[in-house]
């Protein structure tokens, strides 16, 4: 009896660490595992260049930056969603994923554009969603034809630049004996490029309205539309706030300072922050009054290549800015599906139980001239 109510107390305990840490990322093995499955659709983050030019296997391209909809003055019409439920569902569902499909945001590593994607799907209350920590760059690692690959790629460059000093040196003969060397390579290479995890090429859709779906060639996997549902009862705004809602931590930010509940967070690059620099269509260069600027590069593993750094390396960062769980913490950047959501995702990884992102971010605050800014 003894040892069945420490089983309990144990399973008790288990399922209470579980209730507390949401999972919100997948390592690289186990996704990779996953690719070509069905049932799971990887979804890559960075823009459409980035997806054309190396991309996982039968995944679709949400570009972070575009997830987040506004017009030409950075006005949200379904604020604070990115998009509107409607348009969301269309959206979402011309990318071959339905409700019950395993959402897996990716970029080429460091981070943000695949946060951007975690944010959109979590705030439409989606609970398949994972970020894969390392990106392309870890799927690359896996992969041993890719290692052929680089190996052979490594080769060829070599003999191109030995064939190109024979034929200036006038040694022809050594000339065509490496150049045929190097056909050879290329041809091996042609040959394993179609068995690569990470291929090349794009789809474009038409969804109308000057929007656009983009997908994997057919060669890799033919993307089939999806019903997919947003249930308003459903929509997570634990990942998202409006303008209104930062408006009231700034007042009162203003008032009390560090001893406010609140903290706001400035993820961008300091020539943004300083007003310098001024991107899209905003009107106005500066922050929001009282954030506190923790750049977005605090997160990232750039040695390991790894979306973020260790827990308690993040631990560390937020406790020198004076973050702390007791607080309600926004972070913004310029469309908040970045940036903005990369501090945020980081956050909710330790354990923080009020941090969103500002969905709206510079480009609706910097846009509203009744709001308050700072330079």
């Amino acid at each position: 009896m003894k040892r069945l109510l420490q089983a309990i107390v144990l399973l008790a305990l288990i399922a209470g660490v579980s209730f507390a840490s949401e999972k919100l990322t997948i390592s690289a093995k186990e996704a990779y595992k996953l690719i070509g499955k069905p049932g799971v659709m990887f979804v890559n983050g960075d823009s459409e260049t980035a997806f054309e030019n190396g991309h996982i296997r039968g995944s679709v391209n949400m570009y972070a930056h575009h997830l987040h909809h506004s017009d030409i003055m950075g006005r949200m019409p379904c604020a604070p969603l990115f998009q509107c439920p409607k348009d969301a569902e269309h959206y979402i569902g011309m990318h071959g994923i339905d409700n019950d499909t395993m959402v897996i945001a990716y970029d080429n590593f460091r981070g943000p554009n695949a946060t951007g994607v975690l944010a959109f799907f979590k705030s439409y209350g989606h609970k398949k969603v994972y970020v894969l920590d390392g990106g392309v760059e870890a799927i690359k690692a896996l992969d041993p034809n890719q290692q052929k690959y680089d190996k052979l790629k490594a080769e060829s460059r070599k003999v191109k630049k030995a064939y190109k000093k024979a034929k200036k040196a006038g040694n022809m003969d050594e000339y065509k004996k490496l150049k045929a060397e190097y056909k050879s390579i290329k041809k091996k290479m042609k040959e394993l490029a179609k068995k690569l995890i990470i291929q090349r090429g794009i789809k474009k859709v038409d969804l109308g309205h000057g929007h656009h779906a983009y997908l994997c060639p057919e060669k890799e996997a033919k993307i089939t539309p999806k019903h997919y549902h947003i249930d308003k009862k459903h929509i997570d705004l634990s990942w998202v706030a409006g303008k209104d809602e930062v408006y009231r931590a700034v007042l009162d930010r203003l008032k009390n300072g560090d001893k406010s509940k609140y903290v706001i967070i400035d993820t961008r690059s300091m020539i943004e922050i300083i007003g310098e620099r001024k991107m899209d269509n905003v009107a106005r260069g500066g922050h929001i009054p009282t954030a506190k600027f923790i750049e977005w590069k605090n997160i990232t593993d750039f040695k390991n290549k790894k979306s973020f750094r260790d827990l308690k390396e993040l631990e560390a960062v937020f406790k020198k800015y004076g973050v702390t769980k007791d607080k309600t913490i926004y972070a913004y950047c310029q469309v908040g599906t970045g940036r903005g959501s990369d501090i945020i995702t980081a956050l909710k990884l330790l354990g923080y139980p009020n941090a969103k992102v500002y969905s709206g971010s510079w480009d609706e605050w910097g846009n509203d001239m009744n709001l308050p800014i700072r330079r």
